[in-house]
């Protein structure tokens, strides 16, 4: 199991409709086959200078990057995450075994 979750903000205010817009525009990638567990995220910590989060598992590693190089993902990131998003921090987990 991979969880990819990334933690970002976006160049628009809170409240506007471009951040309706993006927000919004995140559902479509819960369609790309293999995410399973989507979710998006309000940032509620003060330690955290991000203000969202969106948090999705994949089955394996065949699935990741099924998703990564599925056209949904792709268009979704030159449409909205490249000139929408001003920072932002990408993790993936994997269980850890001993």
């Amino acid at each position: 199991m991979i969880r990819h979750t990334v933690s970002f903000s976006l160049k628009h205010p809170k409240g506007s409709p471009e951040e309706e817009e993006f927000l919004n525009a995140t559902l479509i990638l819960k369609d790309i086959p293999g995410v399973q567990h989507f979710e998006r995220l309000i940032q509620t910590s003060k330690k955290n200078k991000y203000h969202y989060g969106l948090s999705m598992e994949f089955s394996d590693r065949k699935a990741y990057d099924h998703y990564n190089s599925h056209p949904i993902h792709t268009t979704f990131l030159q449409r909205y995450w490249i000139p929408w998003v001003a920072d932002f921090l990408e993790t993936d987990y994997e269980p850890f075994h001993q």
